[in-house]
């Protein structure tokens, strides 16, 4: 059974099958920040998404970063080991991009986790 979540105009935020939940792309509400600030809240966000759905970040699977610009990856790295123990890592790939809607906009995360 295919259970939706989170609905918005174009897309469900939340697709849960299976005990898989595959969440949708999350970037930071305040642009003005740098990468690290621009992370933490992302994973703030991931926090809040995956309580609602019965999950938690040590269930996930796996993470899609992307990016804009590569060499600020240690300052994403450096927010995402805060966040998340490093037992609990997912399989991740970080993917440079030119671009992610606006020039602030400077990181989206994608992920997949394991319903708790």
């Amino acid at each position: 059974m295919i259970k939706r979540h989170r609905k918005h105009r174009i897309m469900h935020g939340v697709v849960e099958h299976n005990g898989v939940l595959y969440v949708g792309g999350h970037a930071a509400n305040d642009l003005s920040v740098g990468m690290k600030e621009q992370t933490r809240q992302i994973c703030d966000k991931l926090d809040q998404v995956l309580a609602e759905c019965g999950s938690d970040k040590s269930q996930l699977l796996s993470a899609r970063i992307y990016i804009t610009d590569m060499a600020r990856k240690p300052e994403m790295d450096e927010a995402w080991l805060e966040w998340i123990d490093g037992d609990d890592l997912p399989s991740r790939a970080t993917i440079g991009v030119a671009d992610l809607g606006t020039p602030e906009r400077l990181i989206e995360v994608v992920v997949v986790a394991a319903k708790a």
